[in-house]
């Protein structure tokens, strides 16, 4: 037998190629939870007892603590990040603002997430104060906050976590035109997603960091973009526009994940109904060799847990006279789905500014502008109770009415059909006026090519030189979703009427059983 002597043996080990030691992570993720404490239908809406108990609801703070839990029982070592908006949507918002979130993302233990609009909706104060409360960073890439003393040197663009003994860069970012869609003040700036990212990525780099996943609250489009032109990033967990993308379902916007080049591009569509679960592998340099997964459905099936359905039932008490409150009956359905009211009329819309326009009609006022962003949901046939109303219409948004010329209406219009594509709020549900508008016209070189005003029992065309009564919500009256011009056109203007959701359950109140409608006020050419 040839002895091997200890020399030889180390030569031969150094010898030897070098193991490539390939790393997989899991990521779990939500986005766009919207305050959706307790169970939801299948119209996002609220969901009664007894179809919960007949396992006809889907998602809900109880069932994530338990798909959570699955989850983490099959990857031990798995990270949980939101792409943003937990505030605003429901009464747990309006009445604990930030506090309901902070506990159930603290409970849930979530390793990070960024800045959605809706985090801004009350200012940054009320965003400070859920930072102060929760357990881990809060990040927002794209945005100037050096003169916001509440959260300058506390609001981070990113963050390294670790996990397994990995370290993870994560990179917030949020919607460029938050100053439109949201209330974040005049000390805020917000910048380009791409080069904002770019930056983050650069210093993370710098530090060693080979793994780095962007929070994003920019919707699917924006994502894609970023994907493709920034290097470096591995992974995108999105949000914003609630995109749902799977490998399984026909309905789907996109393939889970969606891979530009080496990026794998998720979200999760919204309101708790999926849980993303994706599994990714990286090579010993950080690059990422493969990416699969799938959302997980939060449907009747996954069993709630118990503690926390006794913890929300305690949350929901102070709520509980104000949202069972039946209001109204509704002959039938009325869709209120964004993908619907944000491209085109829809019955909400008709509902909601149908409601506007008849509160203050006998004020000299001749149409309602509202803005699809702001309906949040459909609502059941049947009865209808206040806390769906809420859901509907969750900002407590006042009536605004004001003066403005035709031209302005038409700048109005223009701006609310200039952004279809994209599937923003912006989009104009009306009620006074009809408009036709052409899909195949550059945004703002005349999409608009008709208006018509009612007129007695018949229509009349919009004059641009006259001036109109508009009642509108005081969000839109102010500027937001790129109507500056009710800012800066306006006269006679009054932004104090009655909150919105009571307008619409005093509507509906007076005209039950309510029937939905599509009359035609809004038509497209293509």
């Amino acid at each position: 037998m040839k002895k091997i002597t200890l020399p030889c043996l180390v030569a031969g080990i150094l010898a030897a190629p070098l193991i490539q030691a390939d790393s997989t992570i899991t990521v779990l993720h939500t986005n766009d939870f919207h305050s959706r404490v307790e169970p939801i239908s299948k119209y996002d809406s609220g969901c009664s007892a007894e179809d919960n108990a007949e396992g006809k609801c889907f998602g809900g703070y109880a069932r994530l603590v338990t798909a959570v839990a699955d989850a983490r029982k099959r990857n031990p070592n798995a990270i949980l990040v939101d792409g943003g908006d937990q505030f605003q949507g429901s009464l747990f918002y309006t009445y604990y603002k930030g506090k309901t979130a902070a506990e159930i993302m603290n409970n849930l233990q979530y390793d990070g997430m960024t800045v959605g609009n809706h985090e801004f909706d009350d200012g940054p104060e009320v965003l400070r104060g859920f930072m102060d409360s929760v357990g881990f960073p809060v990040l927002m890439s794209n945005a100037d906050v050096s003169k916001e003393p509440l959260l300058h040197g506390k609001l981070k663009k990113s963050t390294v976590i670790e996990k397994a003994g990995q370290k993870i860069g994560l990179i917030g970012l949020t919607p460029e035109d938050t100053d439109e869609l949201a209330s974040p003040g005049k000390n805020i700036t917000f910048s380009d997603p791409v080069a904002a990212v770019q930056a983050e990525v650069d210093v993370l780099t710098k530090q060693g960091i080979n793994k780095i996943i962007v929070l994003s609250h920019s919707g699917y489009g924006v994502d894609l973009e970023v994907a493709a032109k920034v290097s470096g990033v591995d992974v995108i967990v999105g949000g914003h526009s609630n995109t749902f993308l799977s490998n399984t379902n026909e309905k789907a916007k996109g393939p889970y994940p969606t891979m530009v080049g080496d990026t794998a591009v998720v979200q999760a569509y919204a309101y708790g109904k999926y849980l993303g679960e994706l599994s990714v592998t990286f090579d010993d340099d950080g690059k990422v060799i493969s990416a699969t997964g799938e959302p997980l459905v939060i449907d009747g099936k996954v069993v709630e847990d118990a503690t926390t359905v006794a913890r929300v039932a305690e949350l929901a008490k102070p709520l509980d006279e104000i949202r069972n409150k039946v209001v109204a009956r509704t002959a039938a359905m009325i869709e209120g789905n964004r993908e619907v009211c944000r491209v085109q009329e829809c019955q909400m819309g008709n509902l909601v500014a149908d409601a506007m326009l008849a509160r203050v009609a006998d004020q000299g006022i001749d149409l309602a502008i509202m803005n699809s962003g702001g309906i949040r949901a459909s609502i059941d046939a049947g009865d209808v109770t206040m806390g769906e109303v809420l859901s509907v219409l969750p900002f407590q948004n006042t009536l605004a009415t004001f003066q403005i010329t035709g031209a302005g209406v038409l700048d109005a219009l223009e701006n609310g059909v200039s952004q279809v594509e994209e599937v923003k709020g912006r989009f104009p549900q009306v009620a006074g006026i009809t408009f036709k508008w052409d899909s195949s016209v550059a945004a703002g070189e005349g999409r608009i090519t008709e208006v018509m005003l009612k007129d007695g029992d018949g229509w009349k065309p919009l004059d641009l030189e006259a001036t109109y009564g508009v009642v509108t919500n005081n969000y839109v009256r102010g500027g937001g979703d790129g109507y500056k011009m009710f800012v800066t056109d306006t006269t006679n203007v009054y932004d104090f009427g009655p909150n919105l959701e009571d307008v619409l359950a005093d509507y509906l109140a007076n005209g039950e059983p309510y029937q939905p409608l599509l009359d035609g006020r809004i038509s497209q050419f293509q």
